[in-house]
């Protein structure tokens, strides 16, 4: 019989026990209830005016549209900036502190010097803050559903969280009720 080797062993152990999450995952903290608002009587159909008042509201705010189904009363909007002094605090590359191009010095027993395959840090790129906006109008209300997601130096997502929060809900409700007044929609 053939002896197997103890990383195998260990791996076939730690591979037992590994577990399986008991529940779906959710969006935390949950929407406000600010999230969901009454548009007034609209015909079945006929959100086109909803969804026109409601882009100009994320337009001016500074966001780009980009899905739209008119059929399901659907609307997809983003606006991206970049954070400016934003770091990982879990990144324990110390990113942002330093030069480092082509390798580095080190004097220690020996001096040398090395050459790496890699080109620094990425000059010119910023870590970036995107935010998502869906809104979805159906049956007389608008439910608004928001997300951020932050993205570090390399592109790599850092933090993403649901934004659902009542702040943001009742400014785009206030905003979107004098929008559809103003245009007579309402």
């Amino acid at each position: 019989m053939k002896a197997i080797p103890i990383s195998i062993t260990c791996l076939l152990a730690l591979a037992g026990c590994q577990t399986v999450p008991d529940r779906l995952p959710q969006a935390e903290p949950a929407p406000s209830a600010a999230c969901y608002f009454p548009i007034g009587q609209t015909a079945p159909g006929d959100t086109l005016g909803v969804l026109t008042d409601s882009i100009d509201v994320l337009e001016a705010w500074g966001f780009s549209l980009e899905t739209t189904d008119t059929a399901l009363g659907l609307v997809s909007a983003s606006r991206e900036r970049e954070l400016i002094g934003y770091y990982d605090h879990y990144d324990y590359d110390d990113y942002g502190s330093g030069f480092r191009l082509f390798g580095g010095f080190g004097i220690g027993r020996h001096v040398g010097i090395g050459v790496g395959g890699g080109y620094g840090p990425g000059f010119g790129q910023q870590p970036v803050e995107v935010e998502r906006v869906s809104l979805l109008a159906d049956g007389g209300y608008l439910r608004i559903s928001r997300d951020i997601r932050r993205f570090d130096h390399l592109g790599d997502l850092r933090e993403s969280y649901s934004a659902s929060n009542d702040d943001f809900c009742r400014r785009f409700q206030e905003a979107f009720q004098q929008t559809a007044v103003t245009q007579g929609a309402l």
